[in-house]
């Protein structure tokens, strides 16, 4: 009989293989370059420290290969030839500045006969925090904080930052000019358009001073009086397309977030459970999409639609949390999106039979805290309430993280090394066969 945990759990493992740089990026790397040219390798992000391990594995040690990258605080890796920086996320830091201005130096007064191996993947936004000139890192970071709090799309949030910046935006491919430069990518935002992910440094960005005004009036984010004035004066504009130093940068995908549900799908196969793929980047606040994911789930139970029971339901993107205002007596909610998603997931099932849920960051954390995600269960409600926890309450709190440590369904994988957004699987089971847990 199906154990419903470790099915969910071999899943989300499955997905995290397909997105193993060890694994992914080995067959994008392009060969050295005739010498004397040289390869410099630069980069940002969660799996920035294991993907430059994965191009050192993979290089001839006879070939020249130096650089830097930045990751987020405890996900780096030793390396022997690329060295390694750890900087806060999501909320930038001093360390985050200091390793994009290296990243930057590195690329500088470079021949076109040298490469630049750029290796970029979700969290470069944050960790590669080298204001622009006149702006201070603290003026980054209020901004950075307010947009985490106020429901904006990782589209919207990167359209801010790279008018913010000094090497998003297409500004450290313009730096490495003449050199050829080969980013690989690992996708972590939906639709994997390379502009987006870490702000698109090494990509064209079609974004203007305007819209990323426009991101501050729609959230009504009143920022540092730095801020307005450079985003008002509107001076060095991110690079646009057909700019002649990004004519020989390449931008190759080499994980993304469909990759990962293949793999999970495939995987479900193999145990005897049908899936489907709701889609792999799905938006908008994590709570509204748990009433519809509830709604699916109940259309299979009870009519078989869109496929029978037993199936799982699989699913990516990066949904957005807005935090309620509280009294300001009230603890104050934990939790990311994953957890928030169960919950109004759980919320709106109600308890029913038969349907398990698990819902995880691939990059092993959930928001800022200690655990990827969650798993759900029918007696979950219960099994909080019985530790004193309401499921409506701690829904209205923003406090999955509070909800499901009662409930006993916090998953904890430290960090992945790797980070293709979200991973979203609902099992569904027929009436008679309801697995044990």
């Amino acid at each position: 009989m199906l154990d419903a945990d470790k099915f969910l759990r071999s899943l989300f493992d499955a997905a995290l293989a397909a997105a193993d740089p060890a694994r992914c990026l080995g067959p994008f790397l392009p060969a050295p370059p005739k010498p004397p040219g040289r390869t410099i390798v630069v980069g940002a992000g969660k799996a920035a420290a294991t993907m430059a391990r994965a191009v050192e594995q993979a290089w001839p040690e006879d070939a020249p290969l130096s650089g830097v990258v930045v990751t987020r605080y405890g996900h780096g890796v030793p390396c022997r030839r690329i060295t390694v920086r750890e900087a806060s996320h999501p909320v930038p830091d001093a360390a985050g500045a200091a390793a994009a201005a290296e990243i930057l130096q590195a690329v500088q007064g470079l021949s076109a006969q040298d490469l630049v191996l750029c290796l970029i993947s979700g969290g470069g936004s944050a960790l590669l925090a080298l204001p622009a000139e006149g702006l201070s890192l603290a003026d980054k970071k209020a901004v950075n904080q307010a947009l985490l709090a106020s429901g904006a799309t990782i589209a919207e949030m990167n359209c801010l930052r790279k008018h913010l910046s000094a090497i998003k935006g297409g500004r450290l491919a313009m730096a490495a000019a003449p050199a050829k430069v080969v980013a690989l990518l690992i996708s972590d935002v939906p639709g994997d358009d390379p502009a987006v992910i870490a702000s698109g440094p090494t990509v064209a960005d079609p974004t203007s001073f305007a819209d990323a005004r426009a991101v501050l009036e729609k959230y009504r984010i009143t920022p540092p009086p730095g801020v307005t004035t450079h985003l008002q004066r509107g001076m060095d504009e991110t690079a646009k397309p057909g700019d002649p130093r990004l004519a020989g940068v390449q931008n190759i995908m080499v994980a993304t977030p469909q990759m990962a549900l293949e793999a999970a799908a495939q995987a479900a196969r193999a145990a005897g459970i049908a899936p489907l793929i709701l889609g792999d980047a799905l938006e908008g606040e994590a709570r509204e999409l748990g009433i519809v994911m509830a709604g699916i789930a109940r259309q299979v139970r009870r009519h078989g639609q869109p496929l029978p029971a037993p199936c799982v339901l699989l699913s990516g993107g990066e949904t957005t949390v807005t935090i309620r205002k509280q009294p300001p007596d009230a603890p104050k909610g934990r939790g990311g999106r994953n957890s928030e998603f169960l919950l109004s997931l759980a919320v709106k099932l109600e308890g029913e039979a038969g349907i398990h849920a698990l819902a995880c960051d691939t990059d092993g954390i959930d928001g800022s805290e200690d655990n990827a995600g969650a798993i759900l269960h029918p007696d979950s409600i219960a099994q909080a309430a019985a530790k004193g926890v309401n499921a409506k309450a701690a829904l209205a709190a923003n406090n999955g993280y509070g909800f499901f440590q009662a409930a006993g369904g916090l998953v904890q994988t430290g960090p992945t090394l790797t980070n293709v957004n979200d991973f979203r699987a609902i099992l569904v089971l027929p009436d008679t066969g309801a697995a044990p847990y």
